[in-house]
C-alpha cells in the first residue's frame, strides 16, 4: 500500500493502514487521492474562510466541478462520472475529513438533490439538460423539504401546496431550513399535491430554479457548519409544466428511495470524516508536543493513547456500517443504475430505509464523542481555534440535532422492531385504540356525554362540506 502524503511529504494524520481501501476501485482510490490533493491547496483554507465570514463555499465547489464532482451520480451517457453509492460515501467522507465539512454537508444536499432528479429523469429533458451541465456551469443543486410548523418532521410539508394553473403549475413552499438556500441554482422541493385533499402522505417534488426562490442567508449565523448557509427558503411561483420530478403523488416514493437513503448516506459520512479529520489533528498535536519536565510527548501517555485508540475503533465501526449499506444499495441497484427506475414502480433502496437510519444515528453519536475526547486529548491546545479541533467539534455537534434527529430515530427503529413498520405513522393517519379507550375509561358519565356532543357536531359539519 503507498503512503498517504500530503503534498509531498507523508501525511500528518493516521495513513491508509486505517482506511478501508479495499472496498474502492482503482478509479476510485485515484479519486480519492485527487480530492486529497484538492483539499490541501484549497478546501482547507477556504474551510478557515468559510467558518470566519460566513462564506458560501462556491470557490470550493467550483474546484470540485473540474473535477467532475457535481456529476458524481449521473450517468456517463448524461456526461456523468456514472458512480456508485460507495463511491459518494467515500467523496463526502474525504471532503470532511481533509477539506471542509460546510462544503461536505452543501454537497451531500446537491447529491440528494441529485438523485432526486436522476430517479425520474427519464422522458424528463429538463431534468437531463440540468444534469448534463452540472460541471461545465458549475450548478449547484439542494434539497428543500422542511417545513416550520413541523420542524425536523420534514415529511410533513404542512406550509405548501401547488396547484394547475394556464401556464403550468403555481407551487408554494416554505422551509425553515434549507442547506445552500440562497445559494443554490436548482432545488428539489416537496409539496402537497395538486388537488391535496388532507391526506399529507400524497406529496409531490417539483425542480424549483435559483431565481425562483426567496431565501435569507444573511440571517444564518450557526454554531457550527457555518459556510453552509442552512436559512429559510420560500417558494411563490408559476412553473413550466414539465417542472413536476416524477407523477403526481411521487413525493413518498421519491422520499424513501432517493433523497433519505442518498442523505442519510452521505451525511453520516460527513460525520465520519469529521471525526477521522479530529483524530488526524490529534495525532499531529500529541506526537509533536513535549512535556520537556518529563521528557514526553503528550501521545506517550496512556490516557491520551486509550482516547484515540477509542476513537479510531469507534469511528472505523461507524465508517464500516456506513460503507456496508453503500456496498448493499449497490448491490440491489446494479451499482446505481438509474435505467431501472424506467418502472416508477421499482424501489430497491426503500427496503434498506430502516438500516440507513441506524447508519445515521451511529455516525452522528460517534462524532459527538470523538469530538469531546479529541479535543481532550489536545488539551488547552485544542480549546484554540488555531489548532483546527475547534472548529470540526462545533461542525459536528450539526449531527445529532439535523433531522431526522437521533431521538426520532433511535424511536422509529425501536417501535418499528417492536410494533411492526405501520406503528411508525409518519403522516399521523392510525388511530390509536389503546391510547384512546384508555382515555375514555378515565372520564365521567358528563364528560363522555359532552365529548360525544361535540363529535357529532364535528361529524354533521364534515359530512355538510
Amino acid at each position: 500500500m503507498t503512503a498517504k502524503k500530503w503534498g509531498s511529504d507523508d501525511f500528518w494524520g493516521l495513513g491508509y493502514e486505517f482506511d478501508p481501501q479495499w472496498l474502492l476501485t482503482p478509479q476510485q482510490q485515484e479519486l480519492q487521492a485527487k480530492l486529497i490533493e484538492l483539499s490541501r491547496t484549497t478546501l482547507r483554507e477556504n474551510a478557515v474562510e468559510s467558518d470566519r465570514k460566513l462564506i458560501f463555499p462556491r470557490k470550493n465547489f467550483e474546484a470540485l466541478a473540474k473535477l467532475g464532482l457535481l456529476g458524481l451520480l449521473v450517468p456517463k451517457e448524461l456526461g456523468g462520472l456514472g458512480e456508485n453509492h460507495t463511491c459518494a460515501a467515500m467523496v463526502v467522507e474525504t471532503i470532511a475529513r481533509y477539506g471542509c465539512a460546510s462544503t461536505a454537508m452543501c454537497y451531500t444536499m446537491h447529491t440528494g438533490a441529485v438523485a432526486a432528479a436522476m430517479l425520474r429523469a427519464h422522458g424528463s429533458p429538463v431534468l437531463q439538460d440540468l444534469m448534463k451541465r452540472l460541471d461545465k456551469e458549475v450548478l449547484i443543486g439542494t434539497l428543500s423539504y422542511s417545513d416550520p410548523e413541523t420542524g425536523s418532521h420534514f415529511w410533513y410539508p404542512v406550509s405548501s401546496g401547488a396547484e394547475k394553473v394556464e401556464n403550468g403549475w403555481k407551487v408554494r413552499k416554505k422551509a425553515s431550513w434549507t442547506t445552500s438556500g440562497g445559494f443554490a441554482d436548482w432545488y428539489i422541493i416537496q409539496t402537497t399535491s395538486p388537488d391535496f385533499g388532507g391526506n399529507y402522505s400524497d406529496l409531490t417534488c417539483w425542480l424549483i430554479m435559483g431565481d425562483e426562490a426567496k431565501a435569507e442567508p444573511s440571517k444564518w449565523d450557526g454554531m457550527g457548519l457555518r459556510g453552509n448557509q442552512s436559512g429559510t427558503l420560500e417558494v411563490n411561483a408559476t412553473i413550466p409544466a414539465d417542472r413536476m420530478v416524477g407523477p403526481k403523488g411521487d413525493g413518498a416514493n421519491s422520499n424513501d428511495e432517493a433523497v433519505d437513503p442518498f442523505f442519510l448516506l452521505c451525511s453520516s459520512a460527513c460525520w465520519n470524516g469529521i471525526a477521522l479529520g479530529m483524530i488526524d489533528i490529534a495525532k499531529n498535536h500529541t506526537t509533536r508536543k513535549t512535556h520537556v519536565d518529563v521528557g514526553m510527548r503528550v501521545a506517550d501517555y496512556p490516557t491520551i493513547q486509550d482516547y484515540v485508540g477509542e476513537a479510531i475503533i469507534d469511528t472505523n465501526a461507524s465508517r464500516a456500517l456506513a460503507f456496508q449499506m453503500a456496498k448493499a444499495m449497490d448491490a440491489v441497484t446494479n451499482g446505481c443504475d438509474w435505467s431501472i427506475h424506467k418502472d416508477v414502480n421499482t424501489l430497491p433502496r426503500a427496503t434498506l430505509l430502516h438500516w440507513m437510519w441506524q447508519v445515521k444515528f451511529t455516525a452522528a453519536k460517534n462524532v459527538a464523542h470523538v469530538s469531546d475526547k479529541m479535543l481532550h486529548a489536545c488539551g488547552g491546545t485544542g480549546y484554540k481555534p488555531a489548532l483546527g479541533i475547534e472548529r470540526y467539534l462545533r461542525d459536528g455537534k450539526a449531527g445529532w440535532v439535523m433531522g431526522p434527529t437521533n431521538e426520532v430515530l433511535r424511536q422509529f427503529v425501536g417501535k418499528m422492531a417492536l410494533l411492526g413498520i405501520g406503528s411508525l405513522d409518519y403522516w399521523n393517519q392510525s388511530l390509536n385504540e389503546r391510547v384512546l379507550n384508555n382515555e375514555l375509561k378515565k372520564m365521567d358519565k358528563s364528560a363522555k356525554l359532552a365529548l360525544a356532543k361535540k363529535l357529532m357536531a364535528e361529524a354533521e359539519t364534515k359530512a355538510a362540506e
